[in-house]
């Protein structure tokens, strides 16, 4: 039997409800299949702050980097954005990715046939979108220095060295050569000197993969794009404040942000998570969404334990619940069959995943 360590961080919000939910399909789909996941919980967050005086104590970054794979919820709320940049949860989470030296982030975007009409884009326009991106995450603006803020300016500097820009390009084609061999960079060459130093290395990166077909956009017109034809596009790859801003706008193509997963990767141990966030407004009432943590879990099982059968039990699954009707209160107008709470749909979702 194959035995793998889970860290698992459930955080602030409805993070623990979908987080249980996730590890409820995890076990239902591994076992048969001699795999074994042993979890250990650390804390990270507002949480964490509360427990500790620090959002990221060191127990949950050295539990980590001894974990096979880190499956996380979400962070933050109100509560705690009266502290200190560096206390709030946000810059744990940051300070945390950092440290795994995770630099990857890919965030599918693909649409159900049977939640079309779901999102505010018209269906005939996203029938049919699969589209995956990949965003630089630990440099660019949000990373680079000196940054300051003073009495009456404040100043962010925006950074990428070859080897950062390289390193993510990499990360783009080799994930286009498992889909459709199509890779779209997206910079702002026209006016930021970084991303001209950003479109050179991605075509320098691009003659080692001659069966991917390469092209460049802005982003004010990528933003475009995605609304006006989102099939276009294979694997988007962009830097990080492009992409924080690009991958959420792709995620409301799909009609809700609780159906997307994520993953970063390519550091010492690999992060997965859902895209949204810890939304406390709806915390403990039983009516958040728990398949974008489910699908996270399943990204887990396929780039960090190498577990591809699993995970795509996983993925069939979810489909056939929502095929069968199965809503959370997020999607309740669109074909219901049954409205579910957080923890029922975990439960079909995990009973649906032991039938495959």
């Amino acid at each position: 039997m194959k035995s793998y360590n889970i860290a698992v961080i459930k955080g602030d919000g409805i993070g623990p409800e979908i987080v249980d939910e996730a590890i409820k399909v995890l076990d239902a789909a591994c076992k048969g299949e001699d795999i074994e996941l042993n979890y250990e919980e650390y804390l990270m967050g507002g949480c964490a702050y509360d427990a500790t005086g620090n959002p990221l104590p060191q127990e949950t970054i050295d539990g980590a980097k001894k974990s096979d794979a880190i499956l996380f919820g979400a962070i933050g709320g109100e509560k705690w954005d009266t502290l200190d940049r560096h206390l709030r949860p946000e810059s744990g989470l940051l300070r945390f990715r950092s440290e795994l030296g995770v630099f990857a982030n890919l965030r599918p975007t693909n649409v159900f046939d049977e939640l079309l009409d779901a999102s505010t884009i018209k269906p005939e326009v996203l029938k049919g979108v699969d589209l995956f991106v990949v965003r630089e995450l630990t440099g660019g603006i949000y990373f680079g220095q000196p940054r300051e803020k003073l009495e009456d300016m404040a100043y962010n500097t925006m950074v990428y060295t070859k080897e950062e820009i390289r390193r993510i390009a990499v990360v783009a084609f080799e994930s286009a050569m498992k889909r459709r061999k199509e890779v779209c960079s997206v910079d702002k060459a026209n006016v930021l000197e970084v991303s001209q130093l950003w479109r050179e290395t991605v075509e320098e990166v691009a003659l080692d993969y001659p069966e991917v077909k390469l092209s460049h956009m802005y982003v004010d017109n990528c933003a475009m794009q995605l609304v006006r034809n989102p099939r276009q596009f294979d694997v988007i790859l962009t830097g990080n404040i492009f992409g924080d801003i690009l991958s959420d706008e792709a995620s409301m193509i799909s009609g809700s942000i609780g159906l997307l997963p994520s993953a970063s990767v390519g550091g010492l141990v690999g992060l997965f998570e859902p895209i949204h966030g810890s939304a406390p407004d709806i915390a403990g009432q039983g009516i958040s969404n728990p398949i974008a943590t489910v699908m996270s879990a399943a990204m887990m099982l396929r780039f960090a334990l190498g577990e591809d059968k699993v995970a795509n039990k996983i993925e069939k699954a979810v489909a056939n619940v929502l095929r069968d009707g199965y809503r959370t209160k997020d999607l309740a107008e669109y074909g219901a069959k049954e409205v579910c709470s957080t923890t029922k749909m975990g439960s079909i979702i995990a009973d649906y995943v032991a039938k495959i």
